[in-house]
């Protein structure tokens, strides 16, 4: 059996080593578009600051020599022949596999005139993002334009300020991080993010990035220009799937997969930011591009690669952020729900999103001890509504519960199981 994945990020990685442990016979190709071994992407802005390689490299900088894998980077792939099944890279070589799991990535995304240009950096990979901190570094930025406040421009944003760059952040939103906070708790993030060092100017859409050869400056809406040393582009990401063109896998926003992670073509499955799978709670199909999800998918993509037949759960929208100045951890949803509950102490914030008397998000900030039980009442679709306004008080836990469960007369309505995203024929 010969696996071949394409790309060696968090889902890549976990994707090969499993396939490894499964079948130690197996013949295992892994791709990788970059010239480093496979590392976290969440851990980068750590590496710069401290420069501390072990939780950039988090599986170990000689992890393919160790699994006895075949590891090529500086590959392009420029197709997939699901006919032959052959991966195609650049220059025209042929990889013939048995099984293939995509794990290529995201990439990004930014839908401005002028992001083309030479001058405009990202932080999606380490390649790029070295290029950019090297430039900090050699003394020729001291000022420093994002456009973007999401998760990437927050992250970018302060890794900058720490290192004596005078940075400015443009949003169209009027609230930072818009895909992933609720306008209060965005508030709370953002005095933090000032605090900081970070200038934030909400609202303020940027129409283009302008200049000749290089970029030279940000034009906004009512035509002034911004000018700095850096220009970053934090507008998001999107699933790399331009290779998979006339290939039969089909792709909406992401390759489409089924619940064991099965793409449309025999033989070929899909894994992390790229693959479009099943939400866990609401079983519509979304790209969750964050780690954890990555890691959860690759090895149940390798398991059924090699013919076994495990089920994926869903994903979960959930990000845990620790580098924001304060901790903060948002899950679920924050539409679609018919109350909304919410306690604000001195240097904290807890907000919790219900519909229909259930758990269907939740937003903390400075204080998230109770995230963990909120995410068990979240994803066991528990009716909560017995406990009212108790289900923000700062002492709620899990002995409240407990208590509740066990006092005289105590009714304690059935936890439904959370059902598995369906089954398709690929």
């Amino acid at each position: 059996m010969k696996v071949v994945v394409i790309g060696t990020g968090p889902a890549g990685i976990t994707a090969a080593e499993a396939v490894r442990s499964l079948d130690p016979t197996a013949s295992v190709v892994a791709l990788s578009s970059e010239p480093y071994p496979p590392y976290s992407p969440p851990a980068m802005a750590d590496h710069f600051l401290t420069g501390r390689a072990e939780t950039l490299y988090w599986k170990g900088v000689g992890v393919a020599a160790r699994l006895g894998i075949e590891e090529r980077r500086e590959i392009v792939v420029e197709g997939v022949d699901t006919d032959a099944r052959e991966v195609v890279v650049h220059g025209g070589e042929g990889i013939g596999y048995d099984r293939l799991i995509v794990a290529s990535g995201s990439r990004l995304h930014a839908p401005l005139p002028g992001a083309e240009l030479p001058g405009v950096f990202d932080f999606k990979s380490l390649r790029t993002a070295t290029e950019l901190i090297e430039r900090v570094r050699h003394g020729e930025t001291t000022t420093a334009a994002i456009v973007g406040a999401g998760l990437i421009g927050m992250e970018i944003a302060l890794l900058l300020a720490d290192l004596g760059v005078d940075v400015t952040v443009l949003e169209r939103e009027g609230w930072v991080m818009p895909r992933v906070l609720e306008p209060v708790t965005a508030e709370v993030v953002a005095a933090a993010v000032r605090q900081r060092g970070v200038t934030l100017r909400l609202g303020e859409a940027v129409q283009a990035f302008v200049g000749d050869r290089t970029a030279t400056g940000l034009r906004l809406g009512d035509g002034s220009v911004v000018t700095a040393d850096l220009y970053v582009a934090a507008t998001g990401v999107k699933p790399h799937t331009e290779f998979l063109d006339g290939s039969g896998i089909a792709a909406a926003w992401g390759i489409q997969v089924d619940d064991r992670l099965r793409t449309t073509a025999p033989g070929v499955f899909a894994a992390g930011d790229v693959a479009e799978t099943y939400d866990r709670l609401t079983g519509v199909r979304f790209v969750h591009a964050i780690f954890p999800n990555a890691v959860a998918q690759g090895p149940i993509a390798a398991a059924n690669a090699l013919g076994l037949d495990v089920a994926y759960a869903g994903a979960e929208a959930m990000n845990s952020l620790k580098h924001l100045g304060i901790p903060v951890v948002a899950m679920g949803m924050t539409e679609g729900h018919d109350e909304v509950l919410r306690r604000r102490q001195a240097g904290s914030l807890c907000t919790l999103f219900l519909r229909d008397g259930r758990l269907v998000g939740a937003q903390l900030a400075g204080d998230v001890g109770a995230a963990g039980l909120y995410h068990s009442l979240m994803t066991r679709r528990v009716d909560v509504r017995r406990f009212g306004t108790q289900l923000v008080a700062p002492d709620f836990s899990m002995a409240t519960i407990v208590a509740d469960a066990t006092r005289p007369g105590a009714y304690v309505p059935p936890v439904p199981v959370a059902p598995g995203a369906p089954s398709r024929a690929a």
